[in-house]
């Protein structure tokens, strides 16, 4: 049997249809005028279906012949929708249930629906016959915000939104220059959208790399609450060193909860923050090695990438640290929309300890301990002695006795 409204094959004796939802009970009662044979859909089935996906009487004649083996003239159709009641200009649905139907999609994403949309919603999924011009009308009515929003063609995104300074780290890799054999590590902080820090090498999957940038930030500028990376395996030990120095606190994101796992492209302060960082630096690098490429001064060949990151990386590295230096200090200007603060990202991120960040936007676990905001209360020395493993014992030994920085005692390779 298949289902007058969607077209959708149903199984044996349903009540309703499992794609549109509509009550089909009435299909079992209803006598087969078919002359078809079988448990199949009926003539008067395959006709409504059709005929309520607003498919004209020419396209109608032509579907029911090439798919279903029907030959039908078209004369035949216009009286078989006739004895049907189906009409395009005629019997229309009282506007009382019209708005109850716009209303009912209002409720969910229909909401985002124009009035040509809403109108074939109406029409495919719940079998009204209605005109566009009183859909259009119903829209204005019952849900005006969305029309004035698509009207201006605004695209309504939400609000991002962090408690405060060290509250959210996100951390990502830039790859645009892997191909030329540089790779890019970046942090930035939600709330102050300051750059925690940025660095180029021969990788950036290496994951000691990655926690290695990361206690380096920690000692200079505290422990957030939580870390936001993607899945990649670059970030497993950053994580792993990050909840153990976690795990002690006793605030709602202490412990395993302290890290958020999630797709790159949902990473939104790194993400948004790359296409900056593409106009302002990195095309004019990636130009530059395209143009050895093109010249066939560069091939492509391991020895080749040594070769780049030899000459250029250096410079390279000043040119990011001159960047992040630059976007630290700039003004970011006020958005209404924007839940964040306005002004310079360096100054941001001390807001709290300089007195400029409103109290209502650190929560009540962040105001009794500085712990995530103060570089000299950064208190991991306890920490890293009883969960970090041997190996990283010997990289990060103990707390500065006048800063209470963490220190590093060895580099990696």
């Amino acid at each position: 049997m298949l289902c007058p409204f969607c077209a959708v094959q149903l199984g044996d004796a349903p009540k309703f249809c499992p794609s549109c939802g509509i009550n089909v009970v009435f299909l079992t009662e209803r006598p087969s005028t078919s002359s078809s044979v079988g448990h199949g859909p009926t003539e008067d089935d395959l006709i409504r279906a059709y005929f309520r996906k607003d498919h004209s009487n020419e396209i109608i004649r032509d579907f029911l012949e090439s798919k279903h083996g029907i030959v039908m003239s078209l004369k035949t159709l216009k009286r078989r929708l006739k004895r049907l009641n189906l009409s395009r200009r005629a019997n229309y649905t009282p506007l009382e249930t019209v708005n109850a139907a716009i209303t009912t999609e209002l409720n969910g994403s229909g909401q985002l629906l124009g009035y040509r949309a809403m109108w074939q919603t109406l029409q495919q999924k719940h079998s009204l016959t209605v005109k566009r011009d009183n859909v259009m009308q119903a829209l204005r009515l019952l849900n005006p915000t969305g029309v004035s929003l698509r009207h201006r063609r605004r695209f309504v995104r939400r609000s991002y939104c962090a408690a405060g300074p060290n509250q959210v780290w996100h951390v990502d890799g830039y790859d645009k220059l892997k191909p030329f054999g540089i790779a890019i590590s970046g942090c930035i902080d939600g709330y102050s959208r300051r750059v925690m820090w940025l660095s180029s090498g021969s990788t950036n999957n290496d994951p000691a790399v990655i926690a290695h940038h990361y206690l380096q930030c920690v000692s200079s500028y505290g422990l957030p609450a939580r870390l936001r990376t993607d899945c990649g395996t670059e970030n497993g030990d950053m994580a792993a060193i990050h909840c153990s120095l976690r795990e002690d606190h006793t605030d709602e994101f202490a412990g395993s909860v302290s890290h958020m796992y999630g797709t790159s492209t949902a990473n939104q302060r790194t993400e948004s923050w790359w296409s900056f960082f593409r106009k302002q630096r990195t095309q004019f690098w990636m130009d530059l090695f395209s143009d050895l490429r093109e010249r066939h001064y560069f091939n492509g060949t391991h020895e080749h990438k040594c070769l780049v990151r030899y000459v250029f990386l250096g410079i390279f590295q000043k040119e990011l640290d001159e960047h992040r230096e630059l976007w630290n200090n700039h003004t970011i200007r006020p958005v209404r929309q924007s839940l964040c603060p306005s002004g310079k990202p360096e100054t941001c991120l001390t807001g709290l300890v300089e007195g400029i960040v409103d109290p209502q936007w650190i929560p009540k676990c962040y105001r009794s301990s500085k712990t995530f905001c103060h570089p000299q209360t950064v208190c991991v020395e306890m920490l890293i002695s009883k969960h970090i493993l041997p190996t990283w014992r010997d990289r990060a030994s103990s707390l500065h006795p006048s800063t209470g920085q963490l220190l590093l005692t060895t580099t990696l390779d």
